[in-house]
């Protein structure tokens, strides 16, 4: 129960934020999840791996509402993402090879390296203008290469894409609604071919706990699902009176003690 109920505020966390400042569920997940099983005493070499696992599976949720969404308001454009799709898909599980053959130390470590990386885009982000000019989007070769990219990061850090994919469509300079749509259409198939990846490559570990299918902690995320899913709308909400950008350049400072942290740990 007690495990249940700090899963179930990481949910509220993560949907706060997710849903008011645009972030990916991963970079709010993974880290309490890692600080979470080691006080449970899981053992080190698979911590990093676990938190990855189900943070993943919990963006199957979350991300099947944000595919819904976007695609009625007619911003998907599908023959792009499904292009995206191809590569993500065997990117994702890519992914999952490379944490399984990572120790749960490494891992942890170069999750602390992108969450501090993310900090920084976030930091900048505003910064940054939107590219300008007739749209420039790779035939079916470069879509699928990029998507490649883009699955093997994402699923190594447990996150749902937005924060690569958004940029490499603007990059391509098409609309930032079109670009949005399409990221959260990717992060479906990132999050269902990583949390297969993450089952297989974890199966039958002996030192992973009870209830855990491979890589996937259940009873933790079934709990994360069941808060972050309606705090998402409500961060959505919240995000037309709160002051998005100061809570940004917050939420970043402590993203990178975190990653910082995690890093030197």
């Amino acid at each position: 129960m007690t495990l249940f109920l700090i899963c179930a505020l990481i949910g509220v966390f993560a949907g706060l934020l997710g849903g008011a400042l645009g972030l990916g569920g991963g970079v709010v997940i993974v880290p309490p999840l890692i600080y979470l099983y080691h006080a449970m005493g899981i053992d080190p070499q698979v911590v990093a791996q676990l938190a990855v696992g189900t943070s993943l599976c919990t963006i199957i949720v979350t991300s099947i509402s944000s595919v819904h969404t976007h695609h009625r308001a007619g911003f998907v454009r599908w023959p792009v993402a499904f292009r995206l799709g191809v590569g993500i898909v065997v990117g994702a599980l890519i992914g999952a090879v490379i944490a399984d053959r990572l120790s749960g130390p490494m891992l942890t470590r170069l999750f602390g390296v992108f969450a501090v990386l993310v900090a920084l885009q976030m930091l900048l982000s505003g910064r940054r203008k939107q590219q300008q000019g007739e749209e420039r989007v790779p035939g079916s070769a470069g879509l699928a290469g990029a998507g490649g990219v883009i699955g093997t990061i994402s699923s190594l850090f447990g996150i749902g894409g937005g924060s690569l994919t958004v940029p490499f469509l603007s990059w391509c300079r098409l609309p930032m609604q079109n670009a949005v749509a399409i990221s959260a259409a990717c992060g479906l198939p990132i999050a269902l071919a990583g949390t297969l990846g993450f089952m297989v490559t974890g199966w039958g570990k002996p030192e992973l706990p009870e209830w855990a299918l491979g890589y996937v902690y259940f009873p933790a995320a079934l709990a994360i699902v069941v808060t972050s899913f309606p705090m998402a709308r409500v961060g959505a909400r919240l995000s037309h009176r709160l002051p998005s950008a100061t809570l940004k350049r917050i939420f970043a400072v402590v993203l990178i003690v975190i990653g910082t942290e995690l890093m030197l740990g």
